[in-house]
């Protein structure tokens, strides 16, 4: 049985998370990354993270890199970005896309307080072009160096800190944004030392 102060903290984590901010990566190809994008969406108050990859099974969380994160996300698999994508929106959600295309904007000039799913492409390519053709925004992170890449999970991090703030001051860390019925059923879930709760969707 967990003790109280375990339950409390529990109980304060799960009502700060945010159902409405989805990440998405496309085909990540590197464990570490995978891992370390499951640390930052937990400990930004993501509850879901959808994954596309054509080879699921072979998608893993290295504990010592992730910290165990993963256990306190949702882990979508989709077979190809418009199964994701397109699923995303079907439930009210806008698409926005990294990329450094020239018609991008930078990634400060959105709201991130609506319904929306970020999705961040594979460490050598980038998002793919059905990707971007599915997306509402193309987003992108401003940089002067002679580089113009970032570590994936460093992208991840700056725009969903970025997305933590704007939502941090309309208040949507204030009070707990699950209806009370899923709260209690994952609140029971996550008293009971979960596992990763993963789903898996049929390429159509």
């Amino acid at each position: 049985m967990p003790t109280d102060r375990r339950r409390d903290r529990i109980i304060s984590v799960l009502s700060r998370r945010q159902p409405d901010l989805r990440v998405v990566l496309e085909e990540v190809a590197i464990s570490h990354n995978a891992s370390a994008v499951a640390r930052t969406c937990e400990a930004s108050g993501v509850l879901h993270l959808h994954i596309i990859s054509s080879q699921p099974d072979q998608v893993t969380f290295n504990e010592a890199i992730s910290t165990r994160a993963e256990k306190w996300l949702d882990i979508h698999f989709h077979e190809t970005t418009a199964d994701c994508l397109e699923f995303l929106k079907s439930q009210g959600f806008l698409i926005a896309a990294t990329t450094l295309t020239e018609n991008s904007i930078p990634y400060t000039e959105i709201d991130y307080c609506q319904p929306i799913a970020i999705v961040f492409g594979n460490e050598s390519e980038g998002v793919s072009s059905r990707a971007l053709d599915l997306s509402d925004y193309r987003l992108r992170i401003p940089m002067v160096g002679m580089v113009q890449s970032l570590n994936l999970s460093v992208s991840v991090g700056i725009i969903l800190y970025e997305a933590f703030r704007q939502r941090q001051a309309r208040g949507f860390y204030s009070s707990c944004r699950l209806p009370a019925e899923e709260f209690e059923r994952r609140l029971q879930h996550w008293l009971s030392n979960p596992k990763p709760r993963k789903s898996f969707s049929q390429k159509k």
